[in-house]
């Protein structure tokens, strides 16, 4: 076993590299479809399931130390409950078939695995300059994914989503006014929570070093992704990265650097007109609703305006997963029952796994806090990567109450990978 370990040993940093570029960055053109759904299978899918297959060695040999690790050990078991979970949807409640079912298992598989990858190579093979590579490796993906949103709406470069059936075949689309900037991702929400993750790095490394190159660097980077934040037009992921990068700020001691970066937010986005138009959207409906309520024992009331994305939550989705809740409370109704979306992922995982998935979900984040909680903070870059995942990590857990985050591929792998990393690199700094 050694020897095939030291035999890959030397690569393991290139495939890490690999799925922190490919991943973001290729759009999600299918290499070939899965017959009777709107699975396709993808370049990124061969390169994740090559990179695993590799690090298969070195987690089996360090197999010990992956059964104590809680995290780890959350993971199996909420994958373990899925699949009873879609075993019950299969032949009890047959509200899933076996292939669909399977496809989406699989799926949720294929995100985690990275956690495994990214905790094994971290705590075994990255060097004490990792963190510091990784953020230049962000820094480039930043500037790539700002370069393609720009060519998007300015050079009619291809947009590639996969919103519906048809699109997801790989149907090269073109921006038109108004519409959301996706960049490579396939969703502007996928680019937006992407953001969540990574911008909170960038502002708290823009406060970490000390010399002007640097700052210039990261300036500009931040500065991109309040572009990209704009035009992707999430009002949910803005929230959540002001979230993100307040908890990021407040753990490293930045607590004068939290107003500046709040203020700054506010001035940024208060000029971009397409969300000053979606948020008073917001405003205006809660008014109206409110005036309704008001009025409703003495009249009618007039037609109150709808924001559409919150009417279809509302109305169609939320109460679909409840009523798939019901069916089975224990474990669900199965992957894929509650359709493609159900734009809150608390609602799907309660709906498809029940109370028995959702707590088990819930768990790989209270495993996280408490090994988390272990974490020394210093003056170290280590210290910039966990204090910001920390923080991004509650700003997506916000972000999911609106959105089935952890189901978006782009976004989920990357997560898992770097929620390896974090984990890894806490191990490895208590044992």
């Amino acid at each position: 076993m050694q020897k095939l370990l030291n035999l890959f040993s030397p690569y393991y940093k290139y495939l890490v590299t690999a799925l922190l570029l490919v991943i973001p960055l290729f759009p999600k053109f299918p290499a070939f479809r899965v017959a009777g759904t709107y699975v396709a299978i993808r370049l990124e899918d061969f390169l994740i399931l090559g990179t695993v297959l590799i690090f298969l060695a070195p987690c089996l040999s360090d197999i010990k130390q992956i059964k104590k690790n809680n995290v780890a050990r959350s993971i199996i078991l909420f994958v373990f409950i899925g699949l009873i979970s879609l075993i019950a949807g299969i032949y009890l409640t047959e509200t899933v078939t076996l292939k669909i079912g399977l496809l989406h298992w699989f799926r949720r598989i294929e995100y985690l695995s990275l956690f495994f990858v990214g905790f094994m190579f971290v705590k075994k093979y990255a060097d004490s300059n990792f963190f510091s590579y990784l953020i230049k490796l962000l820094l480039v993906v930043n500037l790539i994914v700002f370069l393609y949103g720009i060519g998007q709406r300015y050079l009619n470069l291809p947009v590639i989503i996969t919103q519906n059936e048809e699109y997801s075949k790989g149907v090269a689309l073109r921006w038109t006014p108004g519409a959301h900037i996706n960049s490579t991702f396939a969703g502007h929400y996928d680019l937006a929570s992407y953001l969540v993750l990574v911008m909170p790095v960038f502002v708290a490394a823009f406060f970490y070093y000390k010399d002007k190159m640097s700052k210039i660097i990261l300036g500009t980077s931040i500065a991109i992704g309040f572009w990209l934040f704009s035009v992707a037009v999430s009002r949910i992921s803005i929230a959540a990265f002001l979230i993100a990068t307040t908890i990021s700020l407040f753990l490293l001691k930045k607590y004068k650097e939290i107003f500046v970066v709040a203020l700054l937010s506010i001035l940024v986005f208060g000029f971009s007109s397409d969300l000053r138009v979606r948020y008073g959207r917001i405003i205006e409906v809660v008014r109206q609703k409110i005036s309704l309520v008001q009025v409703a024992y003495a009249q009618e009331g007039g037609n109150v305006n709808e924001d559409r994305s919150t009417s279809i939550r509302l109305n169609v989705e939320w109460p679909r997963a409840v009523r798939a809740f019901q069916k089975n409370p224990l474990l669900g109704t199965g992957y894929s029952s509650t359709t493609l979306a159900t734009d809150n992922e608390y609602l799907r995982a309660l709906g498809e796994t029940g109370v028995l998935g959702l707590l088990s979900f819930g768990l790989i984040f209270f495993s996280m806090y408490f090994s988390l909680n272990k974490f020394t903070f210093d003056n170290s870059f280590d210290t910039v990567f966990i204090a910001s995942f920390i923080g991004s990590t509650v700003g997506i857990l916000v972000t999911a109450i609106f959105i089935d985050i952890f189901e978006a591929s782009k976004f989920a792998t990357i997560y898992w990978l770097f929620t390896g990393f974090a984990i890894g690199n806490v191990t490895k700094n208590i044992t």
